[in-house]
């Protein structure tokens, strides 16, 4: 399977790449969708997390699952740690920043202004729209995000890039062991000095970024899916990290009255949209490489086989299949979009002219016929180009 976008991109940023980068998370609305679907493809329908700002009361929310309650606990723990930030100067997150790097490992401004710099070009070159939305953020937040995005392309490189051949466990445990010596301000090179030295001044907590890694262990022995709770913890991996990577960077609005937790809910929802919308596009791509990342339990419901994945011919039973798999990616996107008038009004734009446009993939491969054995499904130029000003007009009005 292809690379997670790393993009921090306003919670997972557009990208031809799988994980899709995709944002941010908070009390996951367990929703289970298509109420007339027989009661075993609910079992393994959207759950989209749900618990706070009072809108399903705790006795009626529905139970979480295991994948969905380990991911639960994540989100609690990053929204407990922004709140706690909030509340200035007692707040016990270290500020090597401050220090110019004294004893800590951390180069002085002049090197870390290099870093970021040069984490800004990588940011341009591989992400470009997102690129552009991050002019408008606050220099501070604008470079964090770009040290963050550069993290994750080079953790997506480890099983995605052009030595993804000869990468084993034991090397993505060294990966981790040099986050966790970047997160107690040692870092290893100038990109990891940036990111040391944004985690130094944002409430970002390391676990995030130790999924993604789980997620990259994933791909060196998993191709198969047996559920969409199967699915739903692996696109939380590879996508939903990245929401709560980058909502402590790119702010809460001040005048917000919805809670840390959901807000950084909506980001997931966003990671985990963008990723279920990549594996629905690259569904020939995968099979080629002997990978099937769908439920296989909905495929068998479909009346469909691993074979007929790997034959790759468009039927009345494919089509049904896929359009239950986008109503289900949209009812994500749907649940992120609500999140994005909560974030500080600088950062909303690139937000939501990455969920828009990453949504217009779906209409694509509706467009298509539900070929996503042989067409690749994309949002052209043009299409693009329109979108951006209708998200900014949007984003501006957001309250």
């Amino acid at each position: 399977m292809a690379a997670p976008s790393a993009s921090p991109a306003a919670w997972t940023t557009t990208t031809t790449t799988h994980r899709g980068g995709c944002l941010r998370v908070h009390a996951l609305f367990l929703r289970r969708h298509h109420t007339h679907l027989h009661q075993r493809r609910r079992r393994g329908a959207v759950r989209l997390v749900a618990a706070a700002a009072g809108l399903v009361a705790a006795t009626t929310a529905p139970r979480r699952t295991a994948a969905e309650e380990a991911v639960y606990e994540v989100v609690l723990r990053q929204a407990a740690l922004v709140e706690e930030a909030s509340r200035g100067p007692g707040s016990t997150r270290r500020r090597w920043a401050e220090e110019d790097g004294a004893g800590t490992g951390i180069p002085g401004w002049g090197l870390l202004a290099d870093a970021y710099d040069r984490c800004g070009e990588v940011c341009a070159e591989y992400a470009k729209t997102f690129y552009l939305g991050t002019q408008l953020m606050t220099p501070e937040r604008r470079k964090a995000v770009w040290a963050i995005y550069v993290w994750c392309r080079r953790t997506d490189e480890l099983v995605d890039g052009p030595n993804s051949s000869y990468i084993t466990p034991k090397a993505l445990d060294r990966w981790e062991k040099r986050l966790e010596d970047l997160f107690e301000g040692r870092p290893y090179d100038m990109y990891d000095a940036a990111l040391a030295d944004t985690v130094s001044k944002f409430p970002v907590d390391i676990q995030p970024f130790k999924d993604m890694i789980e997620g990259m262990r994933l791909d060196l022995w998993k191709s198969r899916y047996r559920s969409f709770d199967e699915l739903y913890l692996y696109c939380y991996y590879v996508a939903g990290t990245v929401g709560l990577m980058t909502v402590p960077v790119m702010g809460i609005a001040p005048d917000s009255k919805a809670s840390a937790e959901s807000v950084y809910n909506a980001a997931l929802a966003l990671g985990i949209a963008n990723q279920l919308t990549n594996i629905l596009r690259d569904v020939g791509e995968d099979s080629r490489r002997g990978r099937i990342y769908l439920p296989l339990d909905e495929l068998a419901e479909a009346g469909l086989t691993e074979d007929d994945i790997f034959r790759g011919k468009v039927t009345d039973k494919w089509r049904k299949f896929m359009k239950g798999q986008i109503q289900r990616a949209r009812l994500f996107f749907d649940e992120a979009e609500k999140g994005v008038a909560h974030l500080d009004s600088a950062s909303r734009w690139p937000v939501l002219a990455s969920l828009w446009l990453y949504r217009q993939i779906l209409d694509a491969i509706e467009a298509n016929d539900y070929n996503n054995f042989t067409k690749r499904a994309y949002v052209n130029k043009a299409k693009k180009l329109l979108s951006l000003p209708v998200a900014y007009a949007r984003a501006a009005v957001a309250s």
